[in-house]
């Protein structure tokens, strides 16, 4: 049984967004892909995977944010909440590692969740596991009721207008543990995205400027690490003023 939070669910439904499936290439561009195009009687590579990224990709993307986080401290006694957890790319990294109940996730296209477990994960470790999610589309972290020693918001940022990262940022200061950290990752830019809403899946980019003053006025700091991401994305670590020695210097750009 696959525990879901109570909570709005986006009104855009699966077969509205699979129109728009799409891949995304090493320089950030996209484009349309058949979502038709699957393989035999296998899954279709086109739904669960080519939706959250390039699918070739898949396995590396998982490895390094099971990589960043673990090296950021993250252990099996932590509760980690993934933001925008998708079809569970990392979160069948993160599941068997943390201990039951510790592994938390918010994710608004419920059918991508649904078909992480199915191919990736299974049930019995579901059913070992018990990870929680939740459908909310509104970046409410605070829905679970719990705090956080680790939130991942991967690819997240990169596609959030400002009111949106501004709002997942505040909730963050109430979710995060004294110690805790938000790990993000987000395209810099010269400019910064100056749109209202959700872009997807066009990639948005934001002045580093800008988005250490959105994390300063939520009352939290930002420091950037050194990992390079396959898709040419920035790291950043976000954790309460006081606390920027918690994370390695080995570890900062």
């Amino acid at each position: 049984m696959i525990r879901f939070a109570r909570t709005a669910r986006r009104s855009t439904s699966r077969d509205r967004r699979l129109k728009a499936t799409v891949a995304m290439t090493d320089r950030a561009s996209w484009m349309v892909v058949d979502p038709s195009a699957g393989s035999g009687g296998g899954p279709s590579l086109a739904d669960y995977r080519v939706f959250v990224g390039p699918p070739d990709k898949y396995d590396v993307v998982a490895a390094l944010q099971f990589t960043v986080l673990t090296q950021l401290g993250l252990r099996e006694r932590h509760r980690l909440l993934d933001v925008g957890c998708g079809s569970l790319r990392a979160g069948r990294l993160f599941m068997p590692y943390l201990s039951p109940g510790r592994y938390f996730g918010i994710e608004p296209e419920q059918w991508l969740v649904e078909e992480g477990i199915k191919h990736e994960l299974g049930q019995d470790l579901i059913r070992l596991k018990r990870p929680v999610f939740s459908n909310d589309a509104s970046f409410t972290l605070t829905a679970f009721g719990q705090s956080f020693d680790f939130v991942l918001a991967h690819s997240v940022f990169s596609h959030a207008a400002e009111s949106q990262i501004r709002h997942c940022l505040a909730e963050a200061e109430h979710v995060l543990t004294t110690e805790g950290t938000l790990v993000a990752t987000f395209f810099e830019g010269r400019t910064s995205y100056a749109g209202t809403g959700w872009q997807y899946p066009d990639p948005v980019a934001y002045r580093w400027d800008d988005l250490a003053r959105f994390v300063a006025d939520a009352g939290l700091v930002v420091q950037r690490l050194r990992y390079e991401h396959p898709n040419h994305q920035a790291w950043v670590a976000i954790v309460r003023p006081g606390h920027e020695s918690q994370i390695p210097t080995s570890l900062l750009a």
